[in-house]
């Protein structure tokens, strides 16, 4: 009986997994409004242990400021945004983040390259 909540437990953590959409894992602003100007670079968000890299390609022709901000999970562990990184057009740009111990959090901002 134990084995089996164990196993069940388990399978439903996978396809939970399995069953989130890349979409919500990597949202741009241009996806929310399908009726606005394209903009805004796509972000694939990779965690391995404490470190972050993000990795965000902007096929439009308008210029995405991104910027990365990681939330670690322990209290007594900074928060990191980096510093603004440009993304011009068709141009993919690396953005990296650590915690000391666990990551909580990860996420990329998006703003116009003239918008401060």
């Amino acid at each position: 009986m134990r084995l089996y909540r164990r196993l069940a437990a388990a399978t439903a953590a996978v396809l939970f997994v399995i069953a989130v959409p890349y979409e919500a894992l990597s949202s741009s602003p241009a996806r929310e409004d399908p009726g606005a100007d394209p903009f805004g670079a796509a972000c694939r968000v990779r965690t391995a242990g404490s470190r972050v890299t993000a990795y965000c390609h902007n096929p439009y022709p308008e210029p995405d400021r991104l910027q990365l901000h990681i939330e670690c999970l322990r209290w007594w562990d900074l928060d990191g945004d980096s510093a603004p990184v440009t993304a011009g057009p068709a141009t993919t740009v690396r953005l990296t983040g650590r915690c000391w111990h666990e990551v909580g959090a990860v996420w990329v901002s998006h703003a116009r390259a003239g918008a401060r």
